[in-house]
């Protein structure tokens, strides 16, 4: 075991990328996943054993005594064998962006007696009310997402396309549903749910475990992509089924399915309501399920009839733009409540059967639970703080956390777990509250990061962007003009300025290397209201942009003698990437130089549910996809070229390098010079801690290069 002081040793000798990738940005060694027993004595949750190890293990605390047990630790259970992954599981966690080894996930009966898991292709159980130790239980295939039942009796999990079951004892392993041929799979979420609903979940348990809800998804409608490695020409592409914009979804339907072997198909009407969002099943009602149109402007709530499969519609919702998905609901509380999260003049609340409760200014983010008493919830009334609130039935609320942070949590049997990450610290503390009073700390092993970084809020420009400003640690204002390097996400579902110290680890180090670095979050970001987060439909380019612009313009007022606004550099993943590429293109006269990583560079090569949200189908609106791309950017604006280094994992199967790819021959074309820095066998995520402080280094290296010398228009 590696002692406290070797690894200090160890991150001093270390630079900051290679750390940061090392430490999956100081996350690893905080504690996560908490669960609490139904009568609120045990918290149980996943932590890795140091802030540099990735492989995750159960542990339990007693509430009452504060102290903590290991549950179960990968490296005694697999011993020198180690872990393997099955390319199911591979995909599952990319979906997922879970860069994580060990036990990664969890789930337990409503009594939290036994915690299923699944650890190296196979189906673990351990006591959560006892000493016992954990065991492997005899199951077939590669396991994907094992779920005990709310007794306690069995273990569901998906394999190899079927859902299987088996008892906690390891007895009666046998298929419940298997299929009918090589595209259609039981018991998982389809690509464009994991992928962009946030659902990873494709079964659910009854109450009474006798049976579940089971999504059957069939992709044969789904155009095949092959992804490949050029660096290993002897291997051959893989397939994989990609739903464009504007091409097939796969075919989904849920499905009742018994222990005793029934098999009943839930009915609405899927040509209208392709897409199932939610699925709930809790033991104060029949089911409830959230369906969703193409244009994702209709939803329904619907209540299953788990005897006939027949449904009944208990809510419909409407947007002229698009319905939010929000985590946690609809869902039936306790008397049988309906709870959904809706806008409510501009803001979105908690609905208690279609009646808004709860404060009027406070944002709903997430449902986290709810109980007798009433409804958990992750919100914002300022859009950098998150707060963890308590809405009870009766409509009153008591905030659970204090501060300017970031807070997280849940709640169970009167006891609380709010984990806090505070703007003027870089380290993660999870609490544990009963009676609204702390009675307990959660130990963390997070790798210590320094001092917090230097970061000034602002709030920029006519529409108040939310701004964070750092300089170099030391830098006296007014001493000299920095180059700015903007450093934005800008995209919708993400926000990049948080009230977390955490969360700007990355941009104080590349201020330190000399810049005055930008991160600011535009119109289309979460936690501004709906209006706010509309403004990009059909615009994603001119409004994402011109929100960078005019942050970079706020800051250059506030700090005039220390920004060179003639030296401007703009750097980003994903889509910040595509927001970088497209800030030299489109604005020479304002940006310098840009890294664009992994950007989408044409949206009709982007799939279907995020992009039709936001651009409409590109049949329908082919203008509209034209506008937004970079590839129409890609031609000569009045001979102005500006530096761009563009970096694309090879094996990238979301952001598929066939963008790069033609964005750079669509510059070849103009005539425009560029750089392309493939990062071969990376996907989506560049998690290797050699790649990922080279690619920084080289990142900065390019940039200061390129801003050496102010640049006019």
């Amino acid at each position: 075991m590696t002692t406290d002081a070797e690894q200090t040793t160890a991150e001093q000798a270390d630079s900051y990328p290679r750390l940061r990738a090392r430490t999956q940005r100081f996350t690893l060694g905080i504690p996560r996943q908490a669960g609490i027993s139904a009568d609120g004595t045990r918290v149980a949750f996943l932590r890795t054993e140091s802030g540099t190890s990735s492989t995750g293990a159960l542990w339990q605390l007693d509430v009452e005594t504060g102290e903590e047990r290991l549950v179960a630790d990968p490296a005694v259970l697999l011993g020198t064998d180690g872990e393997q992954l099955s390319p199911e599981e591979r995909a599952r966690r990319e979906r997922s962006r879970e860069a994580g080894a060990g036990i990664v996930g969890w789930s337990t009966d409503a009594q939290s007696r036994v915690a299923a898991f699944a650890l190296s292709g196979q189906v673990w159980v351990a006591p959560l009310d006892g000493e016992g130790q954990a065991r492997a239980l005899p199951t077939v295939g590669a396991v994907i997402d094992p779920r005990v039942d709310p007794t306690g009796t069995n273990v569901a999990y998906a394999s190899e396309g079927a859902l299987r079951v088996i008892g906690v004892d390891g007895d009666l392993e046998r298929p419940l549903v298997t299929p009918d041929s090589d595209t259609v799979v039981w018991g998982q979420a389809e690509f464009v749910a994991a992928e962009e609903m946030n659902r990873f979940r494709g079964f659910w348990w009854a109450p009474d475990g006798d049976s579940l809800l089971v999504e059957r998804y069939d992709e044969a409608p789904v155009g095949v992509w092959h992804v490949a490695d050029p660096a290993d020409p002897a291997a051959a592409p893989v397939p994989h089924r990609y739903p464009a914009a504007g091409t097939a979804d796969a075919e989904v339907s849920l499905w009742v399915i018994g222990l005793d072997g029934s098999r009943v198909q839930v009915a609405w009407d899927w040509m209208g309501f392709p897409y199932l969002t939610r699925v709930s099943w809790t033991r104060h009602g029949a089911p409830v399920v959230q369906v969703m149109s193409r244009d994702q402007r209709t939803a329904l709530v619907l209540s299953v009839d788990v005897a006939s499969g027949e449904t009944t519609v208990l809510r419909e919702q409407h947007d002229d733009v698009w319905v939010d998905l929000v985590g946690g609901v609809p869902t039936l509380a306790a008397g049988g409540r309906l709870l959904t999260a809706e806008p409510h003049d501009d803001v979105r609340r908690v609905h208690v059967d279609g009646e808004p409760v709860g404060p009027a200014d406070l944002h709903v983010r997430d449902v986290l639970g709810a109980d007798d008493d009433g409804v958990l919830v992750s919100g914002s009334v300022e859009p950098t703080e998150v707060h963890l609130v308590r809405i009870a039935w009766d409509g009153t609320s008591t905030r659970l956390s204090e501060g300017t942070a970031v807070h997280g949590g849940s709640s169970s049997g009167g006891t609380t777990v709010v984990s806090r990450s505070p703007l003027d610290s870089t380290r993660t503390r999870t609490l544990v509250l009963r009676g609204g009073a702390q009675v307990a700390e959660i130990s963390s092993r997070q790798a210590e990061a320094g001092d917090a970084p230097r970061v000034e809020m602002v709030h920029a420009g006519e529409h108040a962007l939310r701004t964070a400003v750092l300089f170099p640690r030391d830098h006296a204002r007014g001493s000299t003009r920095l180059p700015v390097l903007m450093d934005p996400y800008g995209g919708p579902h993400a926000q990049r300025v948080l009230a977390s110290g955490r969360m700007f680890l990355e941009p104080q180090w590349l201020a330190d290397q000399g810049f005055c670095v930008v991160v600011s979050d535009g119109r289309g970001t979460p936690a501004r209201g709906r209006a706010w987060e509309r403004t990009i439909r059909d615009d994603f380019a001119g409004v994402t942009l011109q929100d960078q612009v005019d942050a970079l313009a706020a800051v250059a007022e506030r700090f005039p003698d220390d920004v060179d606004t003639s030296r401007v550099g703009i750097a980003g993943w994903s889509y910040g990437g595509y927001l970088s590429a497209l800030a030299v293109l489109r604005r020479p006269d304002v940006f310098h130089a840009a890294v664009a990583g992994a950007p989408v560079t044409d949206w009709r090569l982007y799939d279907t549910f995020y992009t039709e949200r936001y651009l409409g189908h590109p049949d329908e609106q082919p203008d509209v996809y034209d506008r937004n791309s970079l590839l129409t950017d890609a031609a000569d604006r009045d001979g102005v070229h500006r530096p761009l280094m563009i970096v694309h994992g090879m094996v990238d199967d979301n952001v598929v390098v066939a963008h790069a790819l033609r964005l750079s021959s669509a510059l070849l074309a103009a005539g425009r010079p560029h750089s392309v820095l493939p990062l071969t066998g990376v996907t989506h995520m560049a998690s290797d801690e050699t790649v990922a402080e080279n690619l920084s280094l080289l990142q900065v290296d390019f940039l200061r290069r390129a801003l050496q010398e102010p640049r006019g228009a």
